[in-house]
């Protein structure tokens, strides 16, 4: 029987992907505590209008996106999984959903225990900046916005309050998001110094960190959200699934692709303990904690990360490599060779669709048809096949990269049964599925920012991903995948080739596209990758319990 998790004791922004919950708006507001007492008061005063992971009675309110945004997909998966669990508590849903967190110095600055403090990890201790050379951020510090460059003393991030909230018909936030943002900045005012406002997002010196999902044109130009990224892929598939997130139901459609892949290749939803803190995790243990073990059990850890994103010269980029790609591989229509190159970089055509299960043109467009008509038809049970085939599949009947390379982006990212040290084993009895991928997966959350003019790409200006993520250990988790999967190739046997998409790229950085299974042409190698994604700031915050945050406002915690 699988975990069942004390939901009203959890910030909704771990389990919840608040954007394909019908949030596509966000700002994101940080603060320094420059007096513990008001410190805490300004927190006891935020945690009564915290959004909890509780279950939503009305949880179609709203306009969600996911798979590719097309709508009966979502309705289709949700109508064979909204069962609840005995006798659970039932909120409804707000329009604007408000979660807090914390940077190691403002737990201090918050007069946190000092026996507390010293038992949370090292690199959550660090920080981001201090783990710059492990991430491969070092080039591109003086790049950051003004909020992080100058985060020291009085202008030091300690706390962040992300506000996620409804879009009106019309493209814009509902009206509650203002409202909440200008109750912060009373509550702010209230304090008499005691907390900070703190400006400096992107070039304007903004107040807050601004999000939206990606707005395209719908019925009588009504705008619609997306879950395009400014690079225009589809992206939030295949988020990890653990025990308790989802209500039994739900979870056994959710897992197909979402959880891990056990040694008889069927899909078993991960350990809470790699997500939530007090839990047991894939090694069967719970992890040595900061004490007490109520301040940490039920909270994670968060990584903050703004990423910008280099539009015009991954345009420019594809333009040119698809053109020789074309010719080197016999595609003659130029869309077509774009859209290849395109897909074989991240490892999903532009859609979501994978290449694991459409590894041709032909094969995506034939997806595409099919979806199509299950949609005019209105097709549940086959609309609810086609949502699986986004996320269900593996990677063993591919092993050297022949329909997705095996350095593509997504590959590297969640490397499914890839790593099994019995991978190459044709004696079923033989394999592991996903042990070893297991340790390593991380929630991921975040919304694009800013806009770009799709006439006209261009690397100037203000746009990008701001990218969350969360697991229990930074270390093992997010920074392994940045450092070791990312920032180099050894795990995938290419040397010290980084991701294409978010790797550091130097001046001779290539990509190598194995070729298509039914093809007699040579590997074909993207020479000379531009840098295409570029930090632009973030730090790690501890994400408390509703259980820790009491004790945090009240000032309380007593570490023995």
């Amino acid at each position: 029987m699988t975990e069942k998790l004390d939901l009203d004791d959890i910030q909704g922004n771990i389990l919840r992907a608040y954007g394909g919950q019908g949030f596509p708006k966000a700002r994101y507001v940080f603060f320094n505590v420059q007096n513990a007492a008001k410190g805490r008061r300004f927190v006891e005063q935020l945690r009564r209008r915290i959004t909890t992971a509780a279950r939503w009675d009305n949880p179609k309110q709203g306009r969600p996106f996911h798979r590719g945004h097309h709508p009966r997909l979502v309705d289709a998966v949700r109508a064979k999984g909204l069962a609840d669990y005995p006798g659970e508590v039932r909120l409804t849903k707000p329009r604007v959903a408000i979660n807090i967190a914390f940077t190691f110095c403002g737990l201090m600055a918050l007069d946190m225990p000092t026996r507390t403090l010293r038992e949370m990890p090292d690199e959550f201790i660090d920080g981001m900046e201090r783990r710059a050379p492990v991430l491969g951020d070092t080039a591109y510090l003086d790049r950051r916005d003004a909020i992080w460059r100058n985060s020291h003393g009085e202008t030091q991030v300690h706390i962040l309050v992300s506000l996620n909230a409804e879009m009106q018909p019309d493209g814009a936030p509902v009206a509650e998001l203002d409202a909440e943002t200008a109750w912060l900045e009373r509550l702010c005012a209230e304090s008499e110094g005691g907390v900070v406002l703190l400006r400096g997002h992107g070039p304007d010196d903004a107040s807050y960190q601004a999000m939206s999902a990606v707005l395209t044109p719908g019925p009588d130009g009504v705008p619609i959200p997306s879950n395009k990224e400014h690079f225009g892929f589809s992206d939030g598939f295949g988020d990890p699934v653990f025990e308790g997130q989802f209500t039994p139901q739900a979870e056994a459609l959710r897992v197909v692709g979402g959880g891990k892949i056990d040694g008889d290749q069927t899909w078993l939803p991960l350990a809470a303990g790699e997500f939530l803190l007090g839990h047991p995790d894939e090694a069967q243990e719970i992890p040595g904690a900061a004490m007490p073990i109520d301040f940490s059990r039920n909270g994670t850890f968060m990584v903050y990360r703004k990423l910008h994103e280099n539009v015009g010269s991954f345009s420019d980029y594809i333009a040119a490599q698809s053109a020789i790609y074309g010719r080197v591989v016999g595609i003659a229509d130029p869309g077509q060779a774009a859209d290849t190159l395109r897909a074989k970089i991240v490892g999903r055509w532009p859609d979501g669709v994978p290449l694991m299960n459409a590894p041709t043109h032909k094969d995506w467009k034939a997806f595409q048809a099919r979806l199509a008509k299950a949609t005019a038809a209105d097709d549940k049970a086959e609309l609810a096949r086609i949502a699986a085939d986004y996320v269900n599949f593996k990677y063993r009947p591919d092993p050297v990269g022949n329909r997705c390379p095996v350095t593509a982006h997504m590959r590297r990212m969640n490397t499914r049964d890839m790593l099994d040290p019995a991978f190459g084993s044709k004696n079923p009895k033989d394999w592991n599925g996903s042990v070893l991928n297991n340790r390593r997966r991380i929630l991921r959350r975040g919304l694009p920012y800013g806009a770009v003019d799709a006439a006209a790409p261009s690397d100037a200006g203000e746009h990008g991903i701001v990218f969350i993520a969360y697991c229990s250990s930074l270390f093992r988790q997010f920074e392994f995948v940045q450092q070791q999967w990312i920032q180099y190739g050894l795990d995938f046997n290419a040397g010290s080739d980084t991701c294409p998409l978010l790797g550091n790229h130097d001046g001779e950085a290539k990509f190598v596209i194995p070729p298509d299974i039914d093809s007699d042409a040579p590997p074909f190698i993207c020479d000379r990758v531009p840098q295409l994604v570029e930090p632009r700031g973030g730090d790690y915050f501890f994400v408390p319990s509703m259980t820790a945050l009491r004790m945090i406002g009240m000032g309380i915690v007593d570490p023995t």
